[in-house]
């Protein structure tokens, strides 16, 4: 049943290419059919969209997660905006389980670029009216927009994961990778009632984490270990993490990772890895070739689903999840 909110027409929810299994699980959930539109590119590289159905006064959800190849995603996002806009959508949506450049929050070096305000100012030139993300690298950079932003948390999902199929296991412990991570996984653990250990890391250059010490360890011999964090691009800060951890006398290991970026060679250092499972989320969809024996899939599309309808019926997040911003 299709409902109505104040000023807006009916939900349209279109998807853009880079995760269009993730906007179809959203369509079904929503029990609305995705719209009939085409994302492609002319012979010179330069982005197609058409749209064969109107949108003019629709609540227009987009679903794009701009992860690699990052640029031609972004730019699908942008176009296929300005396009809705001049189609006098009634209001414009972008669901981005996923927004790519959030590590380039700040200017850690001198005459570095803030890229992750940039993108902001870009999506809200195009006519993006509000955003629904999902795990921001930095909380913070929800104000980098100057329009709203809806967050979600996937440690809700994993919460719900333990509950169903860890707890019975034995003792665990939360491990946050890196003292920056600490307040999400802070959370993650008083939601399941476990206690948290934290390593405390530093990274020479990028990409490349050295651990110096884990605050907390004399929680984690002989119990089970979940690392949870926001990404895992290359694997090897969460992998050296995991091994820190085995080598203190853990039982076993988990991950939990809300974004599967998995950067190069990052499968065969998963496979080869201490880790007894790899749990990741859908926000980014992942290859056969880069699926790992030990990684488990989990699915945020009803949790997206029933955010859009919040979004839609002017009803807060938090009027769902517990815990939402």
């Amino acid at each position: 049943m299709r409902r109505r909110n104040h000023g807006y027409g009916d939900i349209k929810l279109f998807t853009c290419n880079a995760n269009p299994f993730l906007g179809n699980a959203i369509a079904d959930f929503l029990n609305n059919p995705l719209g009939d539109s085409t994302v492609g590119k002319f012979s010179d590289g330069e982005i197609s969209v058409r749209f064969d159905e109107t949108v003019r006064g629709l609540d227009v959800f987009v679903v794009q997660p701009t992860s690699y190849p990052v640029n031609d995603n972004l730019m699908e996002l942008l176009i296929m905006t300005d396009a809705l806009r001049r189609a006098s959508a009634g209001r414009i949506t972008a669901v981005m389980p996923y927004f790519g450049y959030a590590r380039q929050d700040r200017k850690d070096r001198s005459h570095a670029p803030i890229s992750a305000k940039l993108v902001a100012n870009l999506l809200s030139a195009a006519g993006i009216d509000r955003i629904l993300a999902m795990d921001l690298h930095c909380p913070q950079i929800q104000g980098f927009f100057d329009v709203p932003v809806d967050h979600l948390r996937g440690t809700n999902i994993f919460a719900k994961y333990y509950c169903d199929h860890l707890a019975h296991l034995g003792e665990f412990v939360v491990v946050s990778p890196d003292l920056g991570s600490v307040s999400r996984v802070r959370a993650f653990a008083e939601k399941i009632d476990l206690p948290l250990a934290i390593v405390d890391k530093r990274r020479p250059k990028a990409d490349v984490s050295e651990i110096t010490n884990i605050i907390g360890g004399e929680e984690i011999k002989g119990k089970n270990a979940i690392l949870l964090d926001d990404i895992i691009a290359t694997g090897g800060s969460l992998l050296n993490a995991a091994q820190a951890i085995k080598d203190l006398g853990a039982t076993a290991v988990y991950a939990c990772v809300t974004h599967p970026v998995l950067s190069g060679d990052a499968k065969d250092k998963i496979e080869s890895s201490v880790l007894d499972k790899l749990l990741v989320l859908d926000t980014i969809y992942v290859p056969q070739e880069k699926r790992s024996v030990n990684m488990e899939i989990l699915s945020v599309a009803e949790y997206f689903a029933k955010a859009i309808t919040c979004i839609h019926e002017g009803k807060a997040i938090s009027s769902l999840f517990d815990d939402e911003a």
